[in-house]
């Protein structure tokens, strides 16, 4: 084992132990249980090994659900039993997993594996290239189009793969003279990929977490709803990302031309894939208004289908990304023990630890605003992912507080404080580790880290200013 991870587990374990072993009264919590104190000492437990990364994310994941069904439930170890207080159930803890919003993403999984198997992304990459035309500022306009579309409904991973592909070619054609240009057409990829994701509720596993634990405290945002207010924010983000990249990395060439090989697939199965990627489509937009149908029954029907008509098969169940899935359930099982009674006289924990804070010293603003700040920071580090799993329930249980509720209504209530929280996640691209899409193309040895860290830094500054613009005076339309 490296000595990085062996550092990151004892770390986990100590500071785990810890709070674990502490008397309840060093909490500062009048009447706290031991149960919520061993809740705390397992969200500390995520919290390190998400930060340090001892062993996958997911994995971490998988030993919190365990821990608290072990530790904290009522099909707790019978040696650990005794006067611990109220008992989360088992089955709830369980039913993370199949939370309707883990279903949701799920369901866009399922979509984008055969939308890329019968080459419907490729074929849409071709059909919105086409217009952008040879001049190289809107090639490069085009590849920031087409990134970020694809990454509203598949995985930014795989759109930054399959856009770079294209891309790599025409990189590798251009002079010697011309590497500002190849840098800032390469750039194109990841920043598009990582902005074109908040512009869907599946777009971004933080989206995902934040569209879920909203739904937990009453606020239901529907997916049509999500994407006419997020849409035009990535649209103008984007612009402003286009005009950043045209300045600092000029193309010097006067025309560039991609070739995009390839047909359209004109198969039977094909045809199925491309109607019911469309019906998707509609019935996530309007499918609520019109029919009365949620969004996460909705990602469940493309799978049906699918499977009816044998697009999808065995082997593409190994294509869905369940480690993502079981990241986002653990944040979800975690989030059980927050929402479960079992503080004093039947108090959730999450209102009786918040209770105990004083909020009436904090500035609202800066509660806002330093959680956005704070999510950007710790994402460019750590996995977008974890960031939100780790924040937002923390943040969603502090504003079901009374008197954090009242501070925050002027701002846009909990939906600004729980969605800015997801817009920053994906705000955070100015390091190679930060994202996937980044990684890649880093790979690909066009870009030098000064170059994706100043681009990176100056995007995600303007997108936490028109982000927090956006939701301060329209996050009402999300409710």
């Amino acid at each position: 084992m490296e000595t990085k991870k062996i550092i990151g587990f004892a770390a986990s374990i100590i500071l785990t132990l810890l709070v674990w072993l502490l008397p309840t009264s060093a909490f500062g919590v009048e009447g706290m249980t031991v149960v919520e104190q061993r809740i705390i000492a397992i969200f500390v437990l995520a919290a390190v090994m998400w930060i340090m990364e001892p062993i996958p994310i997911w994995g971490t994941s998988v030993v919190v659900m365990v821990l608290m069904l072990l530790t904290t439930s009522n099909s707790m170890l019978s040696f650990l039993d005794g006067e611990v207080g109220e008992k989360l159930s088992s089955k709830a803890i369980m039913a993370a997993f199949a939370d309707p919003t883990v279903m949701l993403f799920m369901g866009g999984f399922v979509l984008a594996i055969a939308a890329t198997k019968y080459k419907l992304d490729a074929t849409l990459a071709r059909a919105i290239l086409k217009p952008f035309g040879t001049k190289p500022k809107f090639v490069m306009l085009g590849f920031l189009v087409v990134t970020a579309l694809l990454s509203m409904f598949m995985s930014n991973t795989a759109t930054a793969a399959m856009m770079i592909a294209i891309l790599t070619p025409v990189l590798a054609t251009m002079p010697d003279t011309d590497k500002k240009g190849r840098v800032g057409l390469a750039l194109a990829i990841p920043v598009a990929a990582n902005i074109g994701g908040i512009g869907s509720p599946i777009g971004t596993p933080p989206n995902v977490v934040a569209v879920g634990w909203l739904e937990k405290i009453g606020v239901n945002i529907s997916f049509g709803t999500w994407m006419l207010l997020m849409v035009p924010v990535a649209a103008l983000i984007l612009f402003c990302a286009w005009m950043l990249l045209c300045k600092a990395f000029p193309v010097k060439q006067e025309s560039i031309e991609v070739k995009l090989e390839g047909e359209v697939d004109k198969s039977p199965k094909a045809i199925i894939v491309y109607v019911t990627f469309a019906v998707t489509i509609f019935l996530w937009v309007c499918g609520k208004e019109l029919f009365g149908v949620n969004a996460n029954v909705v990602a469940l029907i493309p799978f049906a289908v699918f499977c009816i008509t044998g697009v999808f098969e065995k082997k593409d169940l190994a294509k869905i990304d369940w480690d993502v899935l079981w990241l986002v359930a653990g944040g979800f099982a975690l989030g059980v023990g927050l929402e479960g009674k079992i503080g004093p006289d039947g108090m959730t924990m999450s209102k009786h630890i918040v209770g105990s804070i004083p909020f009436d010293t904090w500035s609202t603003l800066a509660l806002i605003l330093g959680s956005g700040v704070l999510c950007l920071v710790m994402s460019t580090f750590m996995s977008n992912s974890a960031t939100a799993a780790l924040l937002i329930p923390i943040f969603c249980a502090l504003a079901q507080d009374p008197t954090m509720a009242e501070k925050l209504a002027p701002y846009g209530g909990a939906t600004t404080l729980i969605v800015g929280l997801a817009l920053s996640a994906s705000f955070a691209m100015s390091l190679p580790i930060s994202t996937p899409p980044n990684a890649i193309a880093y790979s690909k040895g066009f870009i030098k880290q000064s170059e994706m860290a100043m681009v990176g830094i100056i995007v995600g500054i303007i997108s936490l200013i028109i982000g927090y613009f956006v939701l301060f005076n329209f996050s009402g339309m999300l409710k």
